[in-house]
């Protein structure tokens, strides 16, 4: 099968879009806040990291139909929301190839129209970012090769309240062991949550895997990027325009995890 790709080579001028700033407009493209990740829904999916069309992401980087390069991905926001974390992360590692990978349509279309609009407005800019749909939690290996990520992120996830449910949770020992398939040897898995139960399931769930360690807090204090799990997100905004708490665990894939997978 092809892969379900929104071509990051093609924009549009509407009514959905901001005259001012040329950025899409968010009322346009709302959705559900989550979607049931064990749903049936229906979008191709590339048979194995090696067919991913990396022209359709980056066309200013790879010509057309290009796949199999060895310049890979790097970086995965999953369940990416509106794109703020990938936005930010753009400009800080211009160099790092990075994607967000999103299951409900409209916020992925925001997020297709978003970026599309600043490498318009920035030219130069933004090449290295973009955004698919995809279920995560079911076609993660068919995106990234063993150790091709160096930082994955999980930021506000559906918390998933009722005990029946917990299954529907992405950070869960059986996905985990996916994460670290697809992380390199100290490569980085962030997690927030503003829910005090789910940060510590997946608190818990990392400090239980044999393949994570936790960072140390100097390691947490030299991270520019830890700084960045709520500030650069709209959830993570909203919580702080509340008054709310956030609970961050951010772990290693540990090189031990080698003899395991």
């Amino acid at each position: 099968m092809q892969q379900a790709v929104v071509n990051m080579s093609e924009t549009k001028v509407n009514s959905n879009f901001n005259k001012s700033t040329g950025l899409p407009r968010k009322r346009f493209y709302r959705a559900r806040a989550h979607s049931n990740p064990l749903s049936d829904s229906h979008f191709p999916v590339p048979t194995s990291p090696i067919h991913v069309d990396y022209s359709l992401h980056y066309p200013q980087i790879f010509s057309s139909g290009q796949v199999g390069s060895a310049r890979r991905i790097q970086f995965a926001d999953i369940g990416c929301g509106f794109g703020g974390l990938l936005i930010t992360l753009s400009t800080l590692f211009p160099d790092t190839l990075m994607i967000g990978m999103e299951l409900r349509d409209k916020v992925t279309e925001y997020v297709k129209e978003r970026i599309l609009a600043l490498r318009v407005s920035n030219p130069g800019q933004y090449q290295n970012v973009s955004v698919v749909r995809t279920n995560s939690m079911k076609y993660i290996p068919n995106y990234f090769e063993k150790g091709q990520l160096s930082k994955m992120f999980f930021l506000f996830p559906d918390p998933h309240f009722k005990e029946k449910n917990h299954r529907r949770r992405v950070i869960s020992p059986h996905l985990l062991d996916e994460y670290a398939y697809a992380l390199q040897v100290n490569g980085i898995i962030y997690t927030i949550t503003d829910v005090e139960e789910l940060g510590e399931w997946m608190k818990a769930c990392l400090e239980d895997h044999p393949m994570f360690e936790p960072l140390t807090d100097e390691e947490l204090k030299a991270d520019p990027v830890v700084g960045l799990l709520s500030s650069a997100t709209e959830e993570g905004q909203k919580v702080d325009r509340n008054g709310g708490q956030t609970f961050q665990a951010v772990f290693r894939r540990i090189g031990m995890a080698d003899s395991v997978i």
